[in-house]
């Protein structure tokens, strides 16, 4: 907790310098509790481990009452929560969740919709695209199979962040105290043999700089899902081909992951970002998660 402390007493000026910007400091228009809630919320963000209110108060020199009240607020609306186990507490993704509604993240719709409307013309798969919402993940664009048959996710549709493969490969591609973040949330939520299975597959994705999977819910499916990475790194969204293995499947599937990385990659680098190149040859896809 030492480097963390170290940590909080650097961030000091800095949050300082963010309350006069904000206007807090000889703005004739002031809301104080809302510069509050502010002040907290930037300051835990750049934070990594759990704070105390104690803590919190310290930093911004403030009383301990005011702060306290206005964590009480924050926990109640779900912008910050405690781990399991600590009475501390850590930023939340409520706040990820409202920017994946901002036009910002239309900007990554209206760069991928062409090269994915391209992308299901040339292998004839269906070809989807995913960002986080909270502890789900939400299909933001969606492009049919040009074949007869296909598989096909209803737009705005949402899902559990760390069952499906894009919601793993979000997930993989975060912050790592992010990361660590939504698994110790996965803990409270699944099954032994499920929190395994999303371990070894973080693992591998990590590994692999994709995912690659069984479909979880059909037969006959693979989940193929590439990051879309900004300039830190970060998935700011993950696109996905569930191919389906029919006997009219016009591309194999080792081609269909080459040219999803090559899709990806051209996202990537508008967002400002870039993938790793793709290591050859392509590995068996990882098995799906046994439902029993």
């Amino acid at each position: 907790m030492k480097s963390e402390q170290g940590k909080i007493a650097s961030n000091k000026k800095t949050n300082a310098a963010a309350r006069t910007r904000s206007g807090s400091v000889g703005s004739s228009y002031s809301v104080p509790a809302l510069e509050k809630a502010l002040d907290v919320l930037e300051l835990m963000s750049d934070l990594s481990q759990p704070v105390t209110p104690s803590q919190i108060a310290q930093q911004l020199g403030r009383s301990l009452q005011e702060v306290y009240r206005i964590v009480l607020v924050l926990e109640a609306r779900g912008y910050i929560v405690r781990p399991p186990g600590t009475e501390a507490l850590v930023l939340s993704t409520q706040l990820y969740g409202l920017a994946t509604r901002f036009p910002p993240f239309r900007r990554v719709v209206d760069v991928a919709q062409p090269i994915i409307n391209s992308l299901a013309v040339r292998t004839g798969e269906a070809v989807h695209l995913a960002v986080l919402d909270g502890l789900r993940m939400c299909i933001i664009a969606q492009v049919d199979s040009p074949q007869a048959i296909g598989v096909r996710l209803r737009v705005g549709a949402h899902s559990s962040a760390v069952l499906g493969s894009s919601g793993r490969t979000l997930v993989a591609f975060q912050a790592e105290n992010v990361r660590e973040w939504y698994l110790e949330q996965a803990r409270s939520q699944l099954k032994p043999a499920e929190l395994a299975y999303l371990h070894a597959r973080i693992e591998a994705i990590l590994e692999n700089g994709y995912e690659m999977v069984e479909g979880r819910l059909l037969p006959g499916v693979v989940d193929i899902s590439f990051p879309i990475l900004d300039s830190n790194g970060t998935a700011l969204a993950a696109v996905t081909v569930p191919y389906l293995s029919t006997y009219g499947t016009p591309k194999p599937l080792a081609e269909v992951v080459g040219l999803l990385h090559e899709a990806a990659d051209t996202i990537c680098m508008a967002m400002g970002g870039q993938l790793a190149p793709l290591d050859k040859p392509i590995p068996a896809p990882g098995p799906r998660l046994d439902p029993q």
